[in-house]
């Protein structure tokens, strides 16, 4: 029983009750499921940005995936020629294992090798404080990504995988939902410039943020 000193340990099991006790909970009692849009109406046009291409779900990623609702679309700012993908994967139960994916563990999954992680806080329309997401810059090749990422659930701007487990637990016992939606938004670096990427992916993120909280109502 030594490993169980180790603080790596501790979290794991932590998680794991977390995660039984949010089982548990929604188990004993019918779980409350929101009525939300389909992303299929999520606006084609935000603030500065139009969609130039949509990524339709391919059957065995949605069979792994197992979300109730997908949006992949590449938008595109005309004015400055920049392009980003706007992900938005909606779980409206996480009962059975139906839950969101963490970016850090499908895109290695996906032959794309991690080079940085870290956080990003800035400001959103809505909004009187900063959010804060998780940055995360992967490479395949010559080719490097920045990727931006967190979980919306309640109107909760939620970074942390084992924070989003611990609010699970949380709504599942007060409000009897365990519904929420995994927002990625993924930009290319060109010519290994990071902080340009940053930017595009910032002005993503501040022009489709007050659509996903109108949209999910969460």
């Amino acid at each position: 029983m030594k490993f169980l000193s180790h603080p790596a340990a501790r979290v794991l099991t932590l998680v794991l009750l977390l995660q039984g006790g949010a089982y548990y909970a929604v188990a004993l009692r019918q779980e409350a499921t929101p009525s939300v849009p389909s992303l299929a109406l999520f606006p084609n046009q935000l603030e500065g940005w139009v969609t130039a291409r949509e990524f339709p779900m391919e059957p065995e990623v949605q069979a792994v995936l197992r979300a109730d609702d997908t949006l992949n679309r590449l938008y595109v700012d005309p004015a400055s020629r920049r392009e980003a993908d706007l992900f938005i994967a909606y779980f409206k139960t996480q009962r059975a294992g139906q839950t969101p994916h963490s970016p850090k563990n499908c895109l290695p999954g996906s032959g794309w090798e991690p080079v940085s992680e870290g956080t990003l806080s800035l400001a959103v329309p809505g909004r009187p404080e900063p959010i804060t997401v998780n940055q995360y810059v992967v490479a395949r090749g010559d080719q490097e990504s920045l990727v931006l990422y967190w979980y919306q659930s309640h109107n909760r701007v939620i970074a942390s995988e084992y924070t989003a487990k611990l609010w699970l637990v949380l709504d599942s016992i007060r409000y009897h939902r365990s519904d929420t939606a995994l927002v990625r938004i993924i930009v290319p670096v060109a010519g290994g410039d990071a902080g340009k990427a940053r930017q595009t992916g910032t002005a993503l993120l501040q022009a489709a943020y007050p659509e996903v909280t109108k949209w999910a109502a969460l």
